[in-house]
């Protein structure tokens, strides 16, 4: 990749946890991607968890987006019947980066098999800025976060900045 057209952007990064189950004391997949965004200097400027319910999600993500200019969403991205994640941030993307989802789930059917077509993770930029919905176990966000967000994310935000 030719390093001259990517911006030399600052990045401030925002988690919202999305779970019924869990308190900010037991997000152990939220601590990941703050210590994996913080160890790669990216600054994370704000962390919520919030409940599986649409207007909580997209209220906590259009919030998010107000501090940040990456926002990564995990947990609520399945299939069962409080999952509704995607449902709640997909109409806020102005555009998808339908590669993300894809290169993911591909990465995780390489850890984990078929189970990876459960996973409907997608990414997109809105206003400029990054957001992506990610599965909330510790593997997915470690993969998410670690091998496709984060080697990309300058490049992202400086075609997404445009």
């Amino acid at each position: 990749m030719d390093p001259s057209h990517i911006q030399d952007i600052t990045i401030h990064g925002a988690v919202v946890t999305v779970s019924t189950s869990r308190t900010e004391d037991e997000d152990r997949s939220g601590a990941v991607i703050r210590h994996l965004l913080s160890g790669a200097g990216i600054s994370v400027v704000h962390y919520v968890l919030v409940p599986d319910e649409i207007s909580v999600i997209r209220e906590a993500v259009l919030d998010a987006l107000g501090h940040a200019n990456l926002v990564i969403v995990n947990g609520g991205t399945g299939l069962t019947h409080d999952d509704c994640t995607i449902e709640a941030v997909a109409p806020l993307l102005e555009k998808k980066m339908d590669g993300f989802g894809e290169l993911f789930r591909l990465k995780s059917y390489e850890e984990i098999g078929t189970r990876a077509l459960l996973s409907r993770a997608i990414g997109g930029v809105t206003g400029g800025k990054a957001v992506f919905c990610i599965p909330g176990s510790t593997g997915a966000v470690t993969l998410a976060t670690s091998t496709l967000i984060i080697p990309e994310i300058r490049h992202i935000l400086t075609h997404a900045s445009r």
